[in-house]
């Protein structure tokens, strides 16, 4: 049961001006494309060859480097794509907006502490908003590890993930993380993380 790359419901150039074609291509292409070459090539002919994604990060203490490494950049890219459209942007609403608000105080605060999370994460990590015991929490991870991970510092359920690798923005805005990740709020898919808010709960 190889994983495979899933198909980007966008082509390369439908973020820009935000993340530029060369990024998404390059990102997309090569390397979410080698974490998944990777993973399985690790667990040919094991028993997480017929695991899923999820079951196998949810006892990532009991693997190899690179299943961790590779299987946490497979999980993070799938959601990482399905959280961005062209035109995206705006303000959440529903059952999303109540829930930052209720937990954050507003929606322009909640941006203000996702947005930390990701530029003070020394060297390349993510930023995540996560469902943990029925609540929104904000966290960082370092490398490709993520949430559902048993290893990691902060447990919950992601639901939004923003890529602060420096591949993902060099091209563009070399050392300049914090407006990388200013623009992402034009790109967000805030539908998305409401449907992963109502699957997590």
């Amino acid at each position: 049961m190889a994983f495979t790359l899933p198909k980007l419901a966008y082509d390369y150039k439908a973020l820009e001006p935000y993340i530029d074609a060369q990024t998404m291509e390059i990102h997309y292409s090569k390397h979410h494309q080698a974490y998944v070459t990777n993973v399985n090539n690790a667990i040919a002919g094991k028993p997480e060859d017929t695991m899923s994604l999820e079951d196998i990060l949810k006892n990532i203490s009991k693997q190899p480097p690179v299943v961790r490494n590779n299987a946490g950049g497979v999980f993070n890219h799938n959601l990482f794509w399905t959280v961005m459209k062209p035109n995206g942007g705006g303000e959440p609403s529903g059952a999303l907006a109540d829930a930052i608000k209720s937990t954050f105080g507003s929606v322009a605060d909640f941006k203000t502490k996702f947005a930390e999370a990701g530029a003070t994460r020394f060297g390349s990590g993510w930023a995540w908003l996560c469902v943990t015991g029925g609540k929104l929490a904000i966290c960082s991870t370092p490398n490709q590890d993520n949430p559902l991970m048993d290893i990691s510092e902060c447990k919950g359920t992601p639901i939004l993930g923003l890529d602060v690798w420096e591949h993902a923005y060099y091209l563009k805005y070399q050392n300049r993380r914090p407006e990388y990740i200013t623009n992402f709020w034009n790109v967000i898919n805030w539908d998305e993380v409401a449907k992963r808010l109502d699957n997590a709960k």
